[in-house]
């Protein structure tokens, strides 16, 4: 039985009850869930094996969509076979240890998302912009100079948020609306203050992808500027970069309503399991189909290995 408002129990254990409203419909959300995981798991693991086994695929660009791959893949892997558990055979329960480490994991992979965007960006800008030096700057001594700042920034602010949550005590219902550990759904059960947690979590959003998506944007605004003063050279950079802003728009739009709909009274309040869902789920079914399928290199790889498996079979 849950617990209401009112005791001194601080809850160990919780309830993911996402899509609760559903009812006896609820296990039917087990098979596009389940399809979308392995869509996931099968297009970014061919991905990651395909630029892994090509040599060829071993420039900056391609090692890039590479760790976009594996951290997508990882992303699912940890958090999606347990919200099909859940679904399909009610199993909801969760310790708040491992619900805090199922926190930092996926606000983690989150956050590392947009920053991998924002470093795809920077070898483009480079990579068009700059075509000289592209070389240069996307040397693996230059280039750490963009990765260990935003990576450290990652790993401090998310590493903040799970240390303040875990002394809280949680004393309202232990029934969150979700099917993963997501740290406002958690924060909103505790019965004292949490006024530092929302700040932190605010401070966290703004620093983490709206920084990296405005540092995209500019990125991206140069690019334009580029290709519209070159004329017809550079045109095919410029369907890639839109469809590039596409997959980062309608990410960073999942994220803020997701974020934003803890902290406002709105109808979107009953729709933030799937909100948080697609947050999660969105990047690792588009990305391996934009920045994969997209590159050129990649697709012809892709080709060749389907042409010589064709020949092989017959």
């Amino acid at each position: 039985m849950l617990d209401g408002v009112g005791t001194n129990v601080s809850h160990s254990d919780f309830v993911l009850s996402g899509f609760s409203s559903l009812g006896e419909w609820r296990p039917l959300l087990f098979i596009p869930f389940f399809l979308i995981f392995a869509t996931a798991v099968a297009a970014n693991a061919t991905l990651l094996c395909v630029i892994a086994s090509h040599k060829a695929l071993h420039s900056p660009m391609c090692v890039l969509i590479g760790v976009m791959a594996c951290v997508d893949l990882s992303g699912v892997v940890v958090f999606v076979p347990r919200a099909l558990l859940s679904l399909a055979l009610g199993w909801d329960r969760i310790s708040l240890d491992a619900c805090l480490l199922q926190m930092f994991c996926m606000h983690f992979v989150g956050a590392f998302q947009s920053t991998l965007l924002l470093w795809m960006a920077l070898d483009r800008y480079f990579a068009i912009c700059r075509p000289l030096l592209y070389h240069q700057r996307m040397a693996a001594p230059h280039f750490l100079r963009f990765v260990i700042g935003p990576f450290a920034r990652n790993l401090l602010l998310i590493a903040a948020i799970v240390c303040l949550a875990r002394p809280l005590p949680y004393c309202r219902a232990n029934q969150m609306e979700h099917v993963f550990c997501e740290h406002m759904a958690l924060v909103n059960l505790a019965c004292q203050d949490t006024s530092v947690n929302n700040l932190l979590g605010l401070l966290a959003a703004f620093c983490i992808p709206t920084a990296d998506y405005v540092l995209i944007a500019a990125s991206y605004a140069l690019i334009f500027a580029s290709v519209f003063r070159s004329g017809t050279s550079r045109a095919k950079a410029l369907g890639t970069c839109i469809t590039h802003i596409v997959v980062v728009t309608l990410t960073l739009i999942f994220a803020l309503v997701a974020f934003l709909s803890y902290r406002t009274k709105s109808r979107l309040l009953s729709s933030h399991a799937l909100l948080s869902s697609m947050y999660v789920l969105f990047p690792s079914v588009a990305n391996p189909l934009i920045y994969g399928l997209r590159t050129k290199e990649i697709r012809q790889q892709l080709v060749k290995i389907l042409k010589r498996s064709k020949i092989s079979s017959s």
